[in-house]
């Protein structure tokens, strides 16, 4: 440890189950403070994050609305590291919230998924006009990282492919931005999947999934009892191969939040997905 001062960090959707544990990881890391806890519920407003999330003592941060206000706080510390906003939002208000942060010089570490690719390349533009690091990663866990490296691995050797990821009820969009992300790195090796042997007829629009990197078919489930969860299926003549990977506590997305935020002040523009900062 050094003795620079701690980062500040900014955790908007600090009411969501993702953000009440992000607090929780930075309120016990010595080397981050929460300085500002950001959320739109009516119900939480001007509630103090410690004990929104169950700690022993207060924080002494209150829950606010006003994001702009205080990106414009943190933006003028000048006594202090450069701030990060980690965003557990909506998509729908994800691409404002990251161009805001940036147009203040404060750092975005996001996990909110449902950026389109137009969106995602204008604010790689901005931030790197900017000169500011911004993280966008669709899943922080560790084991989602090794599950895809061993897809990419197994896509080598089979031609047939279909992912399946499933999510409570309560995940806005579909598929989810780490599917799409899965299936991305295995539309990179450079070869088509799943050739047709018959033609096929979808009796209810939709039932083959939806049509993503290189014929790949991603087939998303929501329901109320599920966290976060993916299957990547290869098939061949004679057998079948799966990598799942099950998150049974949140708890588990905290150490990849927690690297994001100390590494994204190094950077200078954006970067999509943990594994480019592993």
């Amino acid at each position: 440890m050094t003795n620079q001062a701690p980062i500040p960090v900014i955790v908007n959707g600090a009411a969501g189950k993702m953000g009440r544990e992000v607090i929780k990881a930075v309120a016990q890391a010595p080397d981050l403070k929460l300085v500002a806890a950001i959320d739109t519920s009516p119900e939480h407003q001007d509630q103090d994050a410690g004990e929104l999330v169950g700690l022993s003592e207060p924080l002494e941060v209150p829950i606010t609305n006003q994001l702009e206000s205080m990106l414009g706080y943190v933006a003028g510390d000048r006594q202090s590291p450069p701030g990060v906003m980690v965003d557990f939002t909506h998509p729908d208000a994800v691409y404002d919230n990251i161009r805001s942060a940036i147009a203040y010089g404060i750092r975005p570490v996001v996990g909110t998924t449902g950026l389109s690719p137009e969106q995602i390349n204008d604010l790689a533009d901005f931030a790197e006009k900017a000169s500011t690091g911004c993280l966008i990663i669709p899943n922080f866990s560790i084991g989602m990282v090794l599950l895809q490296q061993a897809a990419v691995t197994a896509s080598q050797y089979f031609d047939h492919v279909e992912i399946i990821e499933l999510h409570h009820n309560q995940k806005a969009d579909a598929p989810s931005g780490t599917a799409i992300q899965t299936a991305q790195l295995l539309g990179e090796i450079g070869k088509p999947f799943n050739s047709a042997i018959v033609e096929e007829t979808e009796k209810l629009p939709g039932a083959r999934g939806s049509l993503a990197q290189e014929g790949i078919r991603i087939h998303s489930v929501r329901l109320p009892g599920l966290i976060a969860h993916q299957e990547v299926i290869f098939g061949a003549t004679g057998q079948i191969y799966t990598l799942r990977h099950d998150t049974s506590d949140r708890s588990c997305y905290m150490p990849g939040v927690l690297l994001a935020i100390r590494k994204v002040s190094q950077l200078k523009s954006l970067v999509y997905g943990l594994e480019k900062i592993l």
